[in-house]
């Protein structure tokens, strides 16, 4: 499937379709590409909307930052046109609260679906939920300027989008504790030294590098790498003799 016309455009997000290669963009960069429920929904329903030829999807942010984080506006008593505010939301019950979130998680859990290897294009700010978007995909291409932050404890909440448990197996728990309570930024050179990253290019070569990325990621048969993505994903929580198993089968 080859088409110029986007499937998919709405609410900050717009997604496009190449032959085997989607591209999810962030499309506020006025803002800095801040997100807010509506994205995140919006980033649901192209992960619902990608059609099966898709084995690539390439996550990028339009402007000078990847995404800022969370769109302020969500700490105000009003919050979002149209949208309970995190005020309302805090007055439901724990079941209540407990599927919004859920809702709001489905935008980021699809790119680790393992009919897909998701990579993120990353540049200038990429905080809070901007952090835990490029975590939530398989793979990082980043620019020399890239800043990771997790602000989310210095705002008295919890990283609470899915990004606590990739960041933990890329860097380990004690960087992942020190990374989320002191709020630092994380630039490319440390992203790259502890896996954060998996290349660093000029910001001028990035998009020569996911293209190379990805026709290398694409020159292998698709079940195969299914497969091995699958296998991956599992072996941290195996044993060595259940990962054997596993390949076995």
């Amino acid at each position: 499937m080859t088409s110029s016309d986007p499937l998919l455009d709405k609410d900050g997000v717009r997604l496009t379709v190449e032959d085997a290669v989607a591209t999810v963009t962030l499309t506020n960069p006025a803002k800095r590409n801040a997100q807010s429920p509506a994205l995140w929904r919006a980033l649901a329903e192209a992960g619902s909307s990608l059609p099966g030829s898709v084995r690539i999807v390439v996550v990028r942010g339009e402007g000078k930052s990847f995404s800022a984080g969370l769109d302020r506006q969500a700490f105000t008593p009003e919050g979002f046109e149209g949208e309970p505010s995190f005020f309302d939301l805090a007055r439901r019950s724990d079941a209540e609260l407990d599927a919004a979130i859920a809702g709001y998680q489905d935008g980021f859990r699809w790119l680790r679906r393992s009919d897909i290897v998701s990579v993120a294009v990353v540049q200038g700010h990429a905080i809070g939920a901007g952090f835990q978007l490029a975590l939530a995909c398989d793979l990082r291409v980043v620019a020399p300027d890239v800043k990771f932050a997790m602000r989310e404890t210095s705002l008295g909440i919890v990283p609470d989008l899915g990004g606590t448990h990739p960041l933990v197996g890329l860097v380990g728990y004690a960087r992942a504790l020190e990374i989320c309570a002191t709020g630092r930024f994380v630039q490319a050179e440390e992203a790259e030294r502890t896996g954060l990253a998996n290349l660093v290019v000029p910001a001028d070569e990035l998009d020569g590098a996911v293209q190379d990325l990805t026709a290398a990621l694409l020159a292998s048969p698709r079940d195969a790498v299914i497969e091995t993505k699958a296998l991956l994903q599992g072996a941290a929580g195996r044993g060595f003799d259940e990962q054997r198993a596993a390949e076995r089968a």
